[in-house]
């Protein structure tokens, strides 16, 4: 190789370095701000749950964003997310008298919706619920909350109907984001559990419907 060649390669190679370099400084300069206001609140449970290790926790976001950043989500027809909806409401309705059941069935309900969206399948929970915190960073802890319910349920070391309820309400928000394909910002809502709204203000579309934590039949309102 002649002497001019050498000394090409070594420019080109020394170019790629630098830019290599840039890249990097510019991650790390931007990484944080960038990953805190994409991932909200899940940014700040991933720092905690790395013991307060910064670089550690945004590591693993990055790579979540990395492996499902670019899944497409599937929407869902008008008569799926009524179908959807009525299951919803039914499992709240199925609270006033058996709880641990109501929540296992959103748990497992949850999963279901995610799969039809396109996300990975419920066989595959911790895949499933990272590429849900890259989309739906903001109520993905709800989905978290019904699933360690539903396992504790199944040990018989689940908290009071409290901690469920506080469970079924946080996993709403996460369906209503999920059924809510055609941005009409919440219009296919399923009912809530007793004072429980979301506080948005948006009006459903059929009549409101409210569940008691005491035994007894929903009402409409």
């Amino acid at each position: 190789m002649s002497t001019g060649w050498i000394i090409a390669v070594i420019v080109i190679a020394a170019v790629v370095v630098l830019a290599a370099t840039v890249i990097l400084r510019a991650r790390g300069r931007h990484g944080g701000p960038d990953l805190k206001r994409r991932f909200g609140p899940e940014y700040e449970r991933t720092v905690a749950r790395h013991d307060g290790d910064t670089r550690a926790a945004e590591r693993e976001l990055t790579e979540r964003v990395e492996r499902h950043g670019k899944l497409s989500e599937r929407p869902l027809d008008p008569a799926e997310r009524e179908r959807y909806a009525q299951r919803w409401t039914a499992v709240q309705e199925r609270f006033v008298d058996e709880p641990r059941e109501a929540v296992a069935e959103a748990d497992r309900l949850l999963a279901e919706v995610a799969g039809a969206r396109g996300y990975p399948d419920a066989g595959r929970y911790e895949e499933q619920l990272a590429a849900l915190s890259v989309h739906h960073a903001h109520h993905v802890e709800g989905y978290r909350l019904l699933h360690r319910a539903t396992r504790a349920g199944a040990t018989g070391t689940d908290g009071g109907t409290e901690e469920l309820r506080t469970a079924l309400v946080e996993g709403r928000a996460l369906f209503d984001d999920l059924i809510d394909t055609d941005g009409t910002g919440g219009r296919h809502r399923a009912g809530t559990v007793s004072g429980t709204g979301t506080g948005d203000g948006s009006a459903p579309a059929r009549p409101h419907t409210s569940w008691s934590l005491h035994r007894g039949r929903p009402k409409e309102s």
